[in-house]
């Protein structure tokens, strides 16, 4: 594939692609963080690929899963294994390394390194010591999610993975009952029934919920049903209860203020010739209640 410049006078004007990114600056004594695909090889950017080329080494979560995905690239690099447990040894051989003016990259597994996954005390060792890190964006299971989700809401309140027992699990939950913000979870298949079934118990049966499992896979799939349905619709398919799964939680309504049933009506009557954002905007100088509170009940009342 081939890039121009509309600048006649730009020496990359007919670069093909690869090229323009190779000769891009890449300076050495840096940490890259480097995002690789979360399932679908071919989710991976330029980029990254030829930063993981150029690299002297490569510190990773798994070895074993690096040295493979590497090989699907026609890569092989030195592998430097950076798991939870071994974190802040690993920094010490990093900064080291970086000083003597190397390329480091740092991936996980899958997706972006820090980011429920191994790799923050890493960063923070290396900037620490005054050391360059730079991202390189790719891949995302919770943005993925997001964008396919239909969730109507400009905030999301990123939870991860769920404590392992029961009451801790449902202590950190309750916190969240009231939260206005879009919730997204990590789960693992064999919790999904129980963590779905306290999320029912906990929020409710009519908030809705996105079920994103296997994303990017060959069995993807993405369901959207209120938390009322959603046990129903795992137990319909023993299959839906495997693979890595993001949960999308709707947040809590945005609470009217007083004045709530007159604002009610007034926006009942604009939804009748106007669009749902318009309608809240209107409604929102009429009666003077928050126009984000107003939109969220205007897409209530049209979904009734």
């Amino acid at each position: 594939m081939n890039t121009r410049s509309n600048n006649p006078n730009d020496p990359n004007a007919a670069l093909p692609l690869q090229d323009e990114i190779a000769r891009q600056t890449y300076p050495g004594a840096t940490l890259y963080v480097v995002a690789t695909p979360i399932g679908n090889v071919g989710d991976i950017s330029l980029r990254a690929l030829n930063v993981l080329a150029i690299a002297d080494a490569v510190a990773c979560e798994d070895t074993r899963n690096t040295a493979q995905l590497l090989a699907r690239y026609g890569m092989s690099k030195p592998l430097l294994a950076a798991h939870e447990h071994n974190e802040r040894e690993v920094a010490e051989k990093l900064i080291a390394r970086l000083q003597a003016g190397q390329r480091i990259a740092l991936v996980s597994d899958a997706g972006t390194p820090a980011v429920s996954d191994p790799g923050a005390r890493i960063v923070d060792a290396v900037r620490a010591a005054g050391l360059r890190v730079v991202p390189l964006p790719g891949a995302s299971a919770v943005l993925a999610a997001l964008a396919a989700s239909g969730l109507v809401n400009d905030r999301f309140h990123f939870i991860g993975f769920l404590p392992a027992k029961a009451r801790q699990r449902d202590t950190v939950l309750e916190s969240l009952r009231q939260q206005s913000a879009t919730l997204v979870l990590y789960e693992a298949p064999h919790r999904i029934v129980d963590t779905v079934t306290a999320l029912a118990t906990i929020f409710g049966p009519t908030r809705q919920i996105v079920l994103a499992r296997e994303l990017t896979k060959l069995f993807e799939e993405i369901h959207r049903c209120p938390l009322g349905e959603a046990l129903a619709w795992l137990n319909g398919d023993s299959h839906r209860q495997k693979g890595e799964f993001v949960l999308l939680l709707e947040g809590a309504p945005v609470a009217l203020e007083e004045g709530a049933a007159e604002a009610e009506r007034i926006l009942k009557i604009l939804l009748a010739e106007c669009p749902v954002k318009q309608a809240a905007a209107l409604a929102a100088q009429i009666t003077g209640q928050k126009k984000n509170a107003l939109y969220e009940l205007a897409l209530r009342l049209k979904a009734e």
